[in-house]
């Protein structure tokens, strides 16, 4: 039995070099200003958590190991929660203009359409917020 998975996937042209970028993307104090707070660290192999607000039938932690680091060009891990196994993949390519973001989930089963649709809002949210806080870098 094959299960179908679908991936998201979010691309956002920033006006900032890669660099910025992978800093907003690997550093625990940053990544807590744009996504939420966590214990990473950029290095294959670590496990993690981010942890949100507990909500009514969630528990506000994902679980997660980081898969890939490729400082500057790209960077992956797995994402946990709520019976949801996803990977999520950063891939940084520089433009004429600054930075190509693209964000990709994969992972998600045709029976997880709510947790698709939510994670499409919650990303273009979170990317929105990187964003600010890259414009704060000096």
């Amino acid at each position: 039995m094959t299960t179908t998975t679908r991936t998201l996937v979010i691309e956002r042209e920033m006006p900032y070099p890669p660099e910025k970028i992978w800093r907003a993307l690997t550093e625990g104090p940053l990544i807590k200003e744009w996504l939420m707070d966590n214990d990473f660290q950029p290095v294959v192999g670590h496990g993690f958590s981010f942890r949100s607000t507990p909500v009514p039938n969630w528990n506000g932690v994902i679980d997660s190991e980081v898969l890939v680091v490729e400082p500057n060009k790209k960077l992956s891990y797995s994402w946990g929660t709520m019976g949801l196994e996803s990977v999520v993949v950063w891939t940084l390519v520089p433009t004429s203009g600054g930075t190509l973001l693209r964000m990709e989930q994969s992972g998600f089963g045709s029976d997880q359409d709510a947790a698709y649709k939510g994670a499409t809002y919650g990303w273009n949210k979170f990317i929105g917020n990187m964003e600010r806080v890259v414009a704060g870098f000096q």
